[in-house]
């Protein structure tokens, strides 16, 4: 798969040297100006630099810091959690990288050695098309499971960005659910009956389970509360990012006090950030002081390769793996590891 530019995906494009942007006329000219014996790079009455890079710069810096980030990452072992931890990834509010933090965190943590499962259960299936796995309308999906009781490791498929990570697809059949589950029996419960049910039957445990639902409170959303041990929350660094929060928490303590008593809110991420802008920076502050304890210290920031990332099939974590987002999402999925499930 190659970029629009004609460049392969994932690696990142070196910019050309500075000599080949200057025209061959303009070379030779400058050299037959030039005194002889005298070093091209250092004006006459200087003394030679000793450096050509100068690390003072804004874009050094950034490199710097990137560099220091990898190898930070790279050093560094993450935990294994004792029993799998089942989140869900949840926000009313859409356009806030629900699926792309859904996604992205999955792919960080299967690249740090952990068995991930990602059940998609949004009907527009994009945390499918980003896993690269199979959910056209004939192929077995959570609709099967959520419907026709079918078991989830009849519908599994394994994405090919890692050998530990796993998606449920969702197909477009997932539209109508939300009708067809009013009739049944158990109908908040059945996504939990069938995980559970996996998760202890399986030969090769998981570690994580994300599953990535739609931005409204129906059916499919409810089920994925109740099967869930965790709730991952999602926030733009941007106006609004707070509207309809309340209510979302509204929600989760009611499903916590009549489905579900283990539900807790244990994660909250900051994304799109750009620390240029006042308002990011403000957003950032106010979420931190009203969830201390929730909110990871590692945020995301606005970045193209995550948002071209999925046009491919990819996380950005193998689409580009020195980039910012992908470094961001690495540290996110290791300050989760190393935090625990709550008590």
């Amino acid at each position: 798969m190659k970029h629009p530019d004609g460049y392969p995906a994932g690696n990142p494009v070196s910019p050309e040297p500075l000599h080949a942007l200057v025209e061959p006329g303009q070379a030779v000219n400058a050299a037959q100006k030039r005194p002889a014996g005298q070093n091209p790079a250092t004006p006459a009455g200087t003394a030679p630099a000793t450096s050509a890079f100068d690390d003072s710069t804004p874009l050094a810096r950034e490199l710097a810091d990137i560099n220091r980030r990898r190898r930070a990452l790279a050093a560094q072992q993450l935990p294994l959690p004792p029993a799998p931890r089942v989140f869900t990834v949840a926000n009313q509010k859409g356009g806030v990288g629900k699926t792309t933090t859904t996604v992205n965190l999955a792919a960080a943590l299967a690249r740090g050695g952990a068995r991930v499962l990602v059940i998609d259960l949004d009907p527009q299936g994009n945390a499918s098309t980003a896993l690269g796995v199979d959910h056209r309308s004939e192929t077995p999906s959570v609709y099967d499971v959520v419907i026709n009781d079918a078991p989830v490791a009849s519908v599994l498929q394994k994405s090919p960005e890692f050998d530990a990570l796993y998606c449920v697809p969702a197909t477009i059949h997932l539209a109508g659910a939300e009708i067809e589950l009013v009739s049944l029996v158990a109908r908040e419960q059945r996504l939990r009956t069938s995980l559970d049910r996996f998760l202890a039957e399986t030969s090769e445990p998981f570690h994580y389970v994300f599953i990535d639902c739609p931005p409204s409170l129906g059916l499919l959303t409810i089920n994925a509360f109740v099967a869930a041990r965790e709730v991952l929350i999602p926030i733009q660094c941007e106006y609004y990012a707070l509207e309809g929060l309340s209510q979302l928490l509204n929600n989760i303590k009611l499903i916590e006090r009549h489905l579900n008593p283990v539900l807790s809110v244990s994660t909250i991420l900051l994304t799109m950030y750009d620390g240029r802008t006042n308002l990011a920076n403000q957003v950032a502050e106010d979420v931190r002081n009203h969830f201390p304890k929730e909110v990871l210290k590692t945020v995301i920031p606005r970045s193209v390769r995550i948002s071209e990332a999925p046009s491919y099939g990819q996380s950005v974590i193998s689409y580009d793996p020195s980039s910012p987002g992908s470094l961001s999402y690495l540290e996110a999925a290791a300050e989760i590891s190393r935090r625990g499930a709550p008590a």
